[in-house]
């Protein structure tokens, strides 16, 4: 199929990877025909060689391609020297990133020991942002284009001198006030703050450049990049992409929101190199982001997948899927989670205490709700010839392939289907690409104007919880983002009980933002400007705020992106100095250099004093 939707990506139904241009970092080649290179960063002090050595050996062993280290400072840049050649003395030549911020005499003298330099077009040049409104007229603002030119440009030349590749990346809540002036803290304005910088490498003919944009936010992100595909194609551009969704947190948060953001993306075929941002070990990165692409890449070669040239959704905004409520599932209601038992009874369900009780339960066979009430699940044969439910809701069982097969010898069915006021589609596919199939089989729904509400069903064979959270991110976050989701049901035959099932899918559904049910922790994975221990930081904040589940709150390392970087949390606890805390409002400072052991009790008073802190039920 040829698709509207703008072409940011060339098929929305085949899985394929997007072409870019080969970008050499380090001997290692970056998009083009390559595969899809993996990276971390180190979190110790970049001063520390032998700490950094050690780090980056491990980090190598586990199998990154690239590793990325702070640079805040000249001292840091100048010590890029010593633990390249100190990881030489070991035999390690994994290519060296420097990540550079507010400091261009740092990144000159670091493009001369590492391979590739970072920087963000929001503060390379351009001056904190104070968060200000700034009017500008047509001249004005040219005239500051213009300055950032006569600075990148000399920049690029030393580039090519050194043979360095550049990395331009974008972080939501780290624009320049010039550009939130124009623009707002917006998809349309991280997209433009990258184009300009890469206008300029066009014009200078500066080719050895990869480009990222991230968000902690899974939608921001998705659609970003997605613009950025799309805009940078419109001016000729092809560029290798590096992903990831920053500041995700650790355990299974921080697994489920990297999976459903960078999966959504892979899915679409973007991305040459990726990152996935946790709260802990750096190693643990790399061996989550290959079993990531691993499985993303078993798409290749799927089934053909057919489908109408109608798409309703936007790509590069959230619009959910116009649908009639049956019951509590659809329309504007939340997305509604179908519990598997595995094994677990209903009473044993009512008997729990503390815990999120979902909407429905999965006994195998049928669907209940907590009281034991009971919607027969159906098939399609079924529910034209044997259908003795017709009065009361219930669920028919179908995948695209089924569903195609079955309406050409009883084209009935989908005038059936349009005036049903008690049918939930749940929703299969037994593809090997079985995102593009339901997104498919949604497109054909949408064309036939059927409304029914849609429950999505991925079945699964897993013993081990990171498998499963991959592959239920990946097969159902891009569906989720795009609006195409009215409940999920997750079941599985392997060892993983109702509990842990459970949990998956409220973490599915509040990673891909439908639906929020928990406290969102926005943490940093930590790097050489860290001013405290992330990990133990990050449990101690989860411990007094877990039950706040109205709340986002920001856990960063330090004040040099911290405070932007934040997004839209409602509170942010950022380290200041060693030992001190900043504490936010939003991304508006209010209390300064706080002691850290008495940053969690004056976080409750901030708290307080906004109406928001509420006293944990016991």
């Amino acid at each position: 199929m040829k698709d509207r939707n703008f072409n940011y990506v060339k098929s929305l139904t085949t899985f394929q990877r997007q072409k870019t241009s080969e970008v050499i970092i380090g001997g290692i080649g970056v998009g083009g025909d390559n595969p899809i290179r993996i990276q971390s960063m180190t979190d110790t002090d970049t001063n520390d060689t032998k700490a950094t050595v050690e780090q980056i050996e491990r980090i190598v062993k586990e199998g990154a391609d690239f590793v990325r280290m702070a640079v805040p400072g000249i001292k840091e840049a100048e010590n890029l020297k010593n633990i390249k050649q100190a990881l030489l003395d070991r035999g390690i030549k994994t290519p060296l990133i420097a990540d550079i911020h507010f400091n261009p005499a740092a990144a000159y003298e670091a493009l001369k020991h590492v391979s590739k330099v970072r920087i963000n077009p929001g503060n390379f040049y351009d001056p904190r942002a104070k968060f200000k409104k700034i009017e500008y007229t047509h001249d004005e603002y040219q005239e500051e284009l213009t300055k950032i030119e006569e600075k990148f440009a000399p920049f690029l030349e030393e580039c090519k001198t050194h043979n360095t590749a550049i990395r331009i990346g974008a972080n939501q809540g780290s624009l320049s006030d010039r550009i939130m002036s124009r623009y707002g803290d917006t998809p349309a304005g991280i997209v433009e703050s990258v184009m300009e910088f890469l206008r300029i490498c066009k014009k200078e003919d500066f080719k050895n450049v990869v480009i990222s944009i991230k968000s902690s936010n899974t939608r921001i992100m998705v659609f970003t990049v997605r613009l950025m595909n799309y805009r940078m194609r419109l001016e000729e551009m092809s560029f290798p992409f590096h992903i990831g969704v920053t500041e995700a947190g650790e355990g299974e948060d921080g697994r489920v929101k990297s999976a459903v953001g960078s999966g959504t993306l892979l899915a679409d075929g973007i991305g040459d190199t990726i990152r996935v941002s946790l709260t802990e070990k750096p190693e643990n990165e790399v061996k989550f982001a290959k079993a990531l692409i691993n499985y993303i890449n078993q798409r290749k070669g799927h089934d053909k997948i057919d489908a109408p040239m109608f798409a309703q959704t936007n790509p590069f905004e959230y619009e959910r899927r116009s649908q009639r409520p049956i019951g509590n599932i659809g329309g504007r209601q939340k997305n509604v989670v179908v519990a598997s038992l595995n094994g677990c009874s209903l009473e044993e369900v009512r008997s729990f205490r503390g815990n999120t009780i979902p909407e429905y339960f999965y006994d195998g066979n049928d669907i209940f709700n907590i009281e034991g009430e009971k919607f027969p699940i159906i098939s399609l044969h079924e529910y034209l010839y044997e259908d003795f439910h017709h009065r009361k809701p219930r669920f028919v069982r179908m995948n695209k392939k089924e569903y195609d097969l079955f309406k050409e010898k009883n084209p009935e069915v989908v005038e059936k289907l349009k005036r049903e006021r008690n049918v939930i589609i749940l929703m299969e596919s037994n593809n090997q690409n079985p995102t593009a199939e339901m997104r498919a089989f949604f497109m054909e729904l949408d064309a036939a104007i059927c409304k029914n509400p849609v429950v999505l069903h991925c079945r699964y064979n897993e013993n081990d919880m990171d498998k499963l959270r991959i592959k239920s991110a990946a097969d159902l976050g891009e569906l989720m983002i795009d609006g195409y989701c009215d409940g999920i049901l997750i079941s599985n035959n392997g060892s993983i009980g109702y509990s842990e099932l459970k949990n998956l899918s409220y973490s599915l559904l509040q990673a891909s933002r439908m639906r929020v049910t928990r406290t969102e922790f926005v943490s940093c994975p930590g790097c050489g400007r860290t001013l405290f221990e992330l990990q133990s930081t990050v449990g101690l904040i989860k411990k007094h705020f877990s039950h706040l589940n109205h709340l986002k709150i920001g856990v960063m390392g330090c004040i040099v992106n911290g405070p932007g970087e934040m997004g839209d949390v409602d509170y942010g606890y950022v380290g200041s100095s060693m030992g001190k805390v900043n504490l936010y409002k939003g991304q508006r400072l209010v209390k300064k250099m706080i002691p850290s052991e008495d940053a969690v009790a004056e976080m409750i008073e901030l708290m307080k004093e906004y109406g928001d802190w509420r006293e944990p039920n016991v």
